[in-house]
């Protein structure tokens, strides 16, 4: 299911003012095929996004673009002024989720120009990133895309209180592991297809 279009879809259709009934009066759809695309339970074919685009006065490439993410093939960011950090991190990462794509940031404008480009299934955070805050990053990736999992990493359990404060899925204690991975997938706000032997 692709609750990015679902969701883009939603918010495009209240932002024109018009009501899933008028929508539809106007793709010459019922309401609940309106309904249903707005739910993830189902997405319109290519000919019927580039109608819906021209209903709601969007570029249709955007929205095609947007059908075609898959969640089966998800985004997965790691966080850390560490280089060290990284390596290692992404390759725990893409052992535990072979399906998802991977990639590994030590700047946070970096990661966020990446959220604007791409959805973020999760994003791994180290909490001190150098002079740059982890949890700022996160309220960050989250307007964004508030259905992003954000789950904290450090080396100091003494920061658990503030992570707890934020929207986070989880909070984790370097270093990266298999198992400290799957125990946090398990709690996802949002869990998703990883392709791992625990799925």
């Amino acid at each position: 299911m692709n609750y990015i279009f679902a969701e883009t879809l939603k918010k495009l259709r209240e932002e024109k003012g018009l009501s899933q009934k008028q929508l539809g009066q106007q793709m010459f759809v019922n309401h609940s095929t309106i309904a249903r695309w707005e739910n993830a339970s189902r997405l319109p074919d290519a000919g019927m996004i580039i109608r819906l685009a021209k209903c709601l006065g969007v570029d249709a490439n955007e929205l095609l673009q947007l059908a075609a993410q898959s969640e089966n093939n998800p985004n997965v960011i790691l966080v850390d002024d560490s280089k060290v950090i990284l390596a290692d991190g992404i390759a725990v990462l893409e052992e535990v989720m072979p399906n998802a794509t991977v990639a590994g940031f030590i700047w946070p404008l970096e990661a966020i120009e990446f959220a604007k480009q791409n959805s973020i299934a999760l994003a791994i955070i180290d909490i001190e990133l150098g002079t740059a805050s982890g949890l700022d990053l996160s309220r960050t990736l989250l307007e964004i895309n508030p259905r992003t999992n954000v789950i904290f990493l450090t080396s100091y359990p003494d920061y658990a209180l503030d992570a707890w404060k934020t929207e986070a899925s989880g909070f984790m204690l370097k270093p990266l592991t298999p198992d400290g991975i799957n125990e946090q997938l398990r709690k996802l706000r949002f869990p998703f297809f990883t392709g791992g032997a625990n799925e």
